[in-house]
């Protein structure tokens, strides 16, 4: 794909976002109650989509444009020895499940990012969640795969690229930061 066609795709994607806006909306207000009531996010995600659930919690523990109060975030992909020890005697397919039934509490929040909507351990994740009576986040990409409809809230990014998914994903994770840095003054 040329950078023309790449840059063409990735503007369209973004553009596609305003198609869900009531979701995004959602989304964000569950973000920020969640926080509000000294609750946590516990984020999770394979790959790409591993870093954006490092970046954005980093983004909530550090911080986004300004100084503000650390909130309660963790990234279920962050801890190698964890997920080894998970996925050698479990099967990774449990990876992030196991450690959100060891580490949730009510009223806090499941964030899964996922490009194809596939990934076994993402789709598990939100059954715990949904075991466990917590509400759950799905940033979804390419139709939602498997994941689609398990979450309390989706974000299904128009399109069939999951590159561009993840760009569009990255982007609303920036977004939701102004309202969690707007919230917290």
């Amino acid at each position: 794909m040329t950078f023309e066609a790449s840059l063409a795709e990735s503007v369209r994607t973004l553009q596609s976002l305003a198609a869900i806006r009531p979701a995004i909306d959602r989304a964000g207000g569950l973000i920020v109650e969640t926080l509000k009531h000294d609750r946590k996010l516990l984020v999770c995600g394979n790959g790409g989509s591993a870093a954006e659930a490092a970046h954005f919690s980093t983004e909530l523990v550090g911080r986004y444009r300004k100084n503000r109060v650390a909130l309660p975030a963790i990234a279920l992909s962050a801890d190698g020895s964890l997920l080894s020890c998970i996925g050698n005697d479990f099967g990774y397919d449990q990876v992030f499940s196991r450690q959100i039934a060891g580490l949730a509490h009510p009223g806090d929040l499941v964030v899964v990012l996922t490009s194809s909507g596939n990934s076994a351990n993402v789709v598990s994740a939100l059954h715990e969640a949904k075991k466990m009576g917590l509400d759950s986040l799905a940033f979804l990409g390419r139709g939602g795969g498997k994941a689609k409809g398990l979450a309390t809230c989706e974000l299904v990014v128009p399109g069939e690229s999951g590159a561009a998914a993840q760009e569009a994903h990255l982007f609303l994770i920036h977004h939701f930061c102004e309202l969690i840095d707007a919230a917290f003054v």
